[in-house]
């Protein structure tokens, strides 16, 4: 295993490495963009998250850091590294080619960071997420058609996670297609870039 793939990227890690991948950013651009993009609705990132895990990035080789001069004040500007490439790829990749359709916050993360896998990547890992909901809705179906009648407060538990698994399954299949068309992903103009 090598040096890369030991390291685990926590949530807000994820959230922060893949913003500076955009392009290089200081820490109150990074927190823009968190408030621009909504981004606080759908992960569990606080305002004060950002300098810490900037740091840890750092100290961790996936960033690298100077000091730049800016409306008359110096700010620390970060960049990713070719190691924080990689460690960001992977992670994307891992999580999309994981994903079960089971509540996950990362998966936001790695769809927001779909641009830094490659067309083949994309469909490889979303096919393998789609056959992860098919598998996981199947499960549900199963059980609940052994166990019987239920309550409905029972039966709700099952039936509530299938409806949203079928939802899942057709917004994937709409993504696969789309990214085989060639889907945009590498338009910089959607990173206001």
């Amino acid at each position: 295993m090598s040096e890369k793939d030991k390291i685990e990227l926590s949530h807000v890690a994820f959230i922060v490495l893949g913003l500076v991948a955009e392009y290089p950013c200081h820490g109150k651009d990074i927190n823009y963009r968190i408030e621009e993009r909504g981004m606080r609705n759908w992960t569990a990132i606080g305002r004060s998250s950002v300098y810490g895990v900037l740091k840890k990035l750092k100290e961790d080789g996936l960033v690298d850091s100077w000091v730049e001069e800016e409306d008359n004040r110096v700010v620390k500007m970060y960049q990713i590294t070719n190691k924080g490439s990689e460690v960001l790829k992977n992670k994307v990749f891992r999580v999309l080619n994981e994903f079960t359709g089971k509540n996950n916050q990362d998966f936001y993360v790695a769809f927001q960071d779909m641009p830094y896998l490659t067309q083949d990547e994309l469909i490889e890992a979303f096919s393998n997420a789609l056959q992860n909901i098919r598998k996981h809705k199947k499960e549900l179906e199963d059980m609940l058609s052994e166990l019987g009648p239920l309550p409905l407060n029972v039966r709700g538990l099952f039936t509530h996670p299938i409806k949203i698994l079928e939802t899942d399954i057709e917004f994937f299949k709409e993504v696969i297609e789309e990214i085989k068309q060639g889907g945009g992903l590498n338009d910089k103009k959607a990173y206001g870039k």
